[in-house]
């Protein structure tokens, strides 16, 4: 589908996916044009890259166009999806496009509900730090790079294998990762079967002499590295918990910093102790996924762990927004019952913390529902609970559990401090208003509850200097 000297435009361009795709294409070589309804960070950059952004959908943007892709958040009367057929372009999907992108490379997948993105960028930066040049696709913009795509010559092509629209069973890898599998995504799958189904076919991908990493710790992950290593297919395992594993890691240390550092083990041999910056068994685990593939890329664990050590994270993935009047604001993605779990435990482990307040967004009344229960009792961490409105999308409200009888059921779950807060505003000056010197206010979303962040760090900032 791809030959030099096109002209590709992208509908939707302004989202973390279609941009990334956007800078690779860029970074080969061809031009690159696209449209999204509003701008931001992400457009910004693309222009800057040399790529012709508009805002707003029109049926004349496509025109001159060669190929056109789509997000998977666009419908088929988009007006420029309408014109492209009408005169005859090839319309594709963001699945479609990226095992093209992948071709005559070592294409390396790594897919789960939870930690992807992390383990991806993880991944990215250890193989730049060892020398190894890879192409890449990240699903967040990396700390190191400030980017969230780039263009390597050495061979590799590293994605964050999202499930959602079954985007992940486009890809061409050579070796794949699964960190986790848990029921979301219920406007896609509306049962975990469904979801499995698609892992199960994710992992069909590999060749037989293909690689898969899988959590021992997950039961999912685990029941599909031990299929694949039955049928006499290679399979590496890493966890925490889980003796057998092939790659281990022992003696967590959260530090006053928020890292942790930790031994590891590979094959019951001790390799060494490692630090990360960012916090928790979860990026552990993370961690020994990318140094499960990296051992088998032949980079040696020296070059792996100096790598980690340095690693600075992803934007809203554990992301300090900064801190002011003695509280700290971090900013995190997580939007499911256990990313919220695992982040809450991770930043309450650490050394001479105050109060810790979780401040949740919900995302889409769907996952609200379906995950009601296990959200009442992800909060546990936390000695304070605010509860934003729902930032709900790609759905049609309808009557049924709402944001307030969230705090409700946190509350029942025996949660001593769990209230409704509302708005954004609302909710940032409960926070001024309330939290101490001391105090980590964690933001847990993937909306735009990071304004809250803005406004409290602003006022307290301003009220230190007063």
């Amino acid at each position: 589908m791809l030959s030099p000297g096109q002209r590709i435009h992208i509908i939707g361009v302004g989202g973390f996916g279609m941009s990334a795709i956007a800078r690779v294409l860029l970074q080969q070589g061809y031009a690159v044009s696209g449209s999204d309804l509003r701008a931001n960070d992400l457009t910004h950059s693309l222009v800057q890259a040399g790529a012709a952004v508009q805002q707003g959908h029109a049926a004349a943007n496509v025109r001159g166009a060669d190929l056109v892709i789509a997000s998977s958040a666009v419908p088929d009367d988009n007006p420029e999806i309408v014109a492209a057929r009408a005169a005859g372009m090839p319309v594709l999907r963001r699945r479609d496009i990226l095992g093209e992108l992948m071709a005559l490379q070592t294409g390396i997948a790594i897919a789960g509900t939870h930690g992807k993105t992390t383990t991806t960028a993880l991944m990215v930066h250890t193989l730049i730090e060892a020398g190894r040049d890879p192409t890449y696709i990240v699903g967040g913009v990396m700390q190191n790079t400030g980017d969230n795509a780039g263009v390597g010559q050495g061979g590799l092509f590293v994605i964050e294998a999202d499930e959602y629209d079954h985007m992940f069973l486009g890809l061409r890898p050579r070796i794949a990762v699964v960190t986790n599998i848990e029921h979301d995504h219920p406007d896609c799958f509306p049962t975990l079967e469904n979801l499995l189904a698609d892992f199960r076919a994710f992992v069909a991908l590999l060749p037989d002499d293909g690689l898969l990493v899988a959590c021992a710790d997950d039961p999912a992950a685990s029941a599909l590295g031990q299929d694949r290593r039955g049928a006499g297919k290679p399979g590496v395992s890493y966890g925490l918990d889980s003796p057998g594993a092939d790659w281990r890691a022992s003696g967590l240390e959260p530090d006053a910093a928020g890292g942790i550092r930790f031994c590891v083990a590979h094959a019951d041999q001790p390799l060494g102790r490692v630090r990360l910056n960012q916090p928790g068994r979860h990026n552990v685990l993370n961690a020994l996924a990318v140094l499960a593939v990296a051992g088998h890329l032949g980079v040696p664990f020296d070059r792996s762990a100096a790598a980690f050590d340095s690693f600075l994270g992803t934007q809203r993935r554990s992301e300090i927004m900064g801190q002011a009047g003695g509280v700290t604001v971090i900013n995190d993605y997580a939007h499911h019952p256990t990313a919220i779990r695992v982040t809450l435990a991770a930043h309450r482990a650490r050394p001479g913390l105050g109060d810790l307040w979780a401040v949740w967004q919900p995302h889409t009344y769907g996952r609200l529902r379906l995950l009601a229960d296990a959200f009442a009792a992800a909060f546990e961490a936390a000695d304070h609970v605010l509860i934003t409105d729902v930032y709900s999308v790609r759905e049609q409200h309808t009557p049924g559990l709402e944001a307030p009888d969230m705090a409700d059921r946190i509350r029942a779950n025996g949660h001593p401090d769990a209230q409704y807060s509302g708005s954004l505003a609302e909710t940032a000056r409960l926070l001024i208003e309330r939290a101490r010197p001391g105090d980590l206010i964690v933001l847990l979303s993937a909306g735009d509850a990071p304004r809250i962040g803005q406004d409290v760090l602003a006022a307290l900032d301003g009220e230190r200097d007063t």
